[in-house]
């Protein structure tokens, strides 16, 4: 086995242990502390001037112990801005669809809530980017900016085929998702913007 072969696999160990324990601390949080960030990052995010102007939508479902992204959802279609939520499709892929109300969600990839196949899918340009905002989630986060996912490198791909999201793009978790160094490897894609609570 070659050195680069060994180093890789190293990265995707280190990677593996760091997603175990902090989901482990992720799923401890109290109820209560889940819904005071999840309250805290909904008015961060409401106020945020990226949301603000944005006319798009582009935003994870919340599932689990990630905060909890639904009442901005909400607030996004009160709005009347174009909100797009993810969907596993074949070949490990992932697009964003655009949904009118949450009740349009049905479990899927994981059980996590994820929108009809049939809707559109979200076919902004780098011209229009500006105009849209994507929100996604994330395991743990270091103080350099890098965002560790759960593994299957859905988010990393859509942003290299899209790479002017980069710039309109924030990751969101719990303060206790933050770690001293995270391991990175070429194909990780990091999020413009942290938001820790």
């Amino acid at each position: 086995m070659n050195r680069e072969t060994t180093s890789g696999d190293e990265v995707r160990a280190e990677k593996r242990r760091i997603r175990r324990e902090i989901l482990a601390v992720r799923d401890a949080l109290t109820e209560e502390q889940q819904r005071r960030a999840s309250c805290l990052i909904t008015e961060r995010l409401l106020g945020h001037q990226w949301f603000y102007r944005s006319e798009s939508l582009l935003c994870y479902v919340s599932y689990g112990s990630e905060l909890d992204t639904w009442e901005l959802i909400r607030e996004a279609l009160r709005l009347g801005k174009a909100v797009y939520v993810p969907r596993v499709l074949a070949g490990h892929r992932m697009d964003f669809f655009r949904i009118g109300s949450l009740e349009e969600l049905r479990p899927g990839f994981h059980g996590i809530p994820e929108p009809p196949e049939s809707g559109e899918i979200y076919a902004g340009e780098e011209t229009v980017a500006e105009a849209a905002l994507m929100l996604m989630p994330g395991v743990a986060y270091d103080p350099y900016g890098n965002r560790l996912g759960y593994g299957g490198g859905y988010y990393d791909r859509y942003l290299s085929a899209h790479p002017w999201f980069r710039t309109y793009s924030i990751a969101v978790g719990h303060s206790c998702q933050l770690v001293e160094r995270l391991p990175a490897e070429e194909t990780d894609c990091r999020p413009y913007q942290v938001i820790l609570v």
